[in-house]
């Protein structure tokens, strides 16, 4: 029996270089509870009751999965896990993860945040883009109008008005300051109204390079075709391409409404050809990679491998600045931390907000982890190897 081929992610000291032996029986702690369903929807539906009841759980939270996934409630707070990480030559993309808000205070609040975070961006070289969800700076159901075709009243227009120009305001930053903006996707029946912004900005500002990015979710299995369509409009207008590639968050709601509406569900029929059509993408994008700068968001070893690969073969440079690897923060260490100490670029989603705006984020985020029980399988395997691995070092 031959031995089975390594692979770059192997290396366990690389991956938790940065972590102390508590950090990983903390962080071991965390997805052995979410690897319990039961635990974590009784979890989630005790913080959403405490919250309505205005009981105080921020010090639990912020001490357990705010801990584990988040930077910390503001970006000065969050500034010691920019440091860490960028020891490592590992950077990060600050996000303000507060979800669920519909007010234009709100909506304000948060563009002010990001042009905050494209500011940092400037000065600090561990925070090379930032990212951005529509729905932070405008309203869900404007934008579902939208995507709809129906005609929208005057009030709608003003509305939808006001969107595009904090979009604008945003992405006019992002090119002043030097600084890459992500838009991340939605669900599918907001995605057409996001995407055409999403253009309408590239033509604007990816004249010399990639400023604006749009996120394609390669579980719908229209999107490979998307991608290439997209290539196609930002060749014929002389602009790049600036994307990134993700399998996607929003399945299960995304197959209830198809269910609900009697239509065809937007998602591929397996994983398997969401993992094919991924790597599609993958290779799709280095053989047009003078054209197309990319982030692959993945928590796939072999998809992540795969990209070193065909880096490899067309002599593309690990550092290539059109290419970044992407996981998020909390998770895979041991892609993010592997490939970052072999040279790629590499960054880490670090979320960020105040404890209860963030607990939207932190429960959906704790839902789609136990409903990926491989992943989180993976996770506290890599870890007890890890501390299994000092153990017998100290011995």
């Amino acid at each position: 029996m031959t031995d089975q081929k390594k692979s770059i992610f192997d290396n366990l000291e690389t991956a938790f270089s940065g972590k102390t032996n508590a950090d990983l029986k903390f962080s071991a702690f965390i997805f052995q509870m979410m690897s319990n369903p039961f635990l974590v929807k009784l979890s989630t539906s005790a913080a959403l009751l405490a919250v309505k009841l205005h009981l105080p759980i921020t010090g639990i939270v912020k001490t357990t999965v705010f801990k584990q996934f988040c930077g910390g409630e503001s970006q000065e707070e969050s500034k010691v896990v920019i440091d860490k990480l960028g020891q490592s030559n590992v950077k990060s993309i600050l996000d303000y993860s507060v979800e669920g808000e519909n007010e234009e205070s709100h909506f304000e609040k948060t563009t002010q945040e990001i042009l905050k975070v494209i500011r940092l961006g400037k000065s600090n070289a561990n925070v090379p883009v930032a990212c951005i969800k529509i729905t932070g700076i405008g309203s869900f159901d404007i934008l579902e109008k939208v995507n709809t075709g129906v005609q929208l009243s005057k009030e709608d227009t003003i509305a939808f008005d006001t969107i595009k120009n904090r979009l604008n305001q945003l992405c006019l930053a992002a090119q002043q300051n030097d600084v890459p903006l992500y838009i991340d996707a939605e669900e599918s029946w907001i995605q057409d109204a996001i995407d055409s912004l999403s253009m309408e900005m590239m033509f604007k500002y990816n004249a010399k390079k990639a400023y604006v990015f749009n996120t394609i979710q390669m579980y719908r299995w229209d999107r490979l075709d998307f991608l290439k369509k997209s290539l196609e409009q930002t060749k014929n207008n002389n602009v790049k391409l600036g994307v990134k590639i993700v399998r996607g968050a929003y399945i299960e709601k995304e197959n209830k409404r198809a269910l609900e509406k009697e239509c065809k569900t937007p998602i591929q029929q397996s994983k398997q050809a969401t993992d094919n059509d991924y790597n599609a993408a993958l290779v799709f994008a280095i053989d047009n990679i003078d054209a197309i700068e990319f982030c692959a968001g993945t928590h796939n070893e072999h998809s992540s491998e795969l990209l070193t690969q065909l880096m490899k073969e067309k002599n593309v440079a690990k550092n290539h600045p059109h290419i970044y690897f992407s996981q998020l923060f909390g998770m895979s260490d041991q892609i993010s931390f592997n490939l970052a100490s072999l040279g790629y670029n590499v960054s880490k989603y670090v979320p960020y907000g105040p404890v209860k705006s963030t607990l939207p984020y932190l429960i959906r985020r704790a839902e789609e982890n136990t409903s990926m029980a491989g992943q989180i399988g993976k996770e506290l395997l890599l870890i007890k190897e890890e501390l299994k691995r000092r153990k017998m070092l100290a011995n």
